[in-house]
């Protein structure tokens, strides 16, 4: 019995060795893990950028320090991570890009053009209340981000977000949509 227990805990921490040096591998070598449903599932790389972002893009990008996401933090909606303020990376599609105009009823219209699947939610999936932006001209240096998916938390509740946080593209190397 003291033998079999022995070598699952040997299985175990061998197998969490290998975990943590797979997240790290994938840390360093720029692979990211994305486990939030507002893209598919599973291995992405993030890949550098030779320009500035662009509508249609979609990037990973590290969220500023701000109360907004001090709040989506603690509830949940992003997962703690290296970003400035103990985020991890968002990965969002770039919607609208400076000079764009961003205009906020039910859903979001840019440039007087309805987005799709962009319809706003009052409450999270828990009753609590969740703040919309209010609408306006995306400044200089700042882009509007938005998911397809229902649930997600992006510019539609934040507003336009610094580019200078954006890590890079982001390509789908193992996914999977569950």
């Amino acid at each position: 019995m003291h033998h079999q227990r022995r070598n699952a805990f040997t299985i175990l921490g061998a197998g969490a060795a290998l975990l943590l040096l797979i997240a790290a591998a994938g840390a360093w070598g720029g692979y990211r893990l994305n486990m939030t449903r507002s893209y598919p599932l599973g291995l992405w790389r993030i890949e550098v950028m030779q320009r500035v972002a662009k509508v249609g893009d979609i990037i990973f990008i590290c969220p500023p320090e701000a109360s907004v996401f001090e709040l989506a933090l603690k509830r949940g909606y992003l997962p703690r991570g290296l970003c400035t303020g103990g985020t991890g990376p968002l990965i969002k599609k770039v919607a609208a890009i400076a000079g764009q105009d961003i205009a906020v009823d039910a859903r979001v219209h840019i440039d007087g053009r309805l987005l799709d699947h962009s319809e706003l939610r009052a409450v999270d999936g828990k009753g609590r209340l969740l703040p919309a932006f209010a609408g306006g001209v995306v400044p200089a240096g700042k882009v509007f981000l938005h998911s397809r998916f229902p649930g997600s938390y992006d510019s539609r509740y934040f507003g336009p977000v610094s580019a200078a946080g954006i890590l890079g593209l982001a390509r789908p190397i193992l996914t999977f949509t569950p």
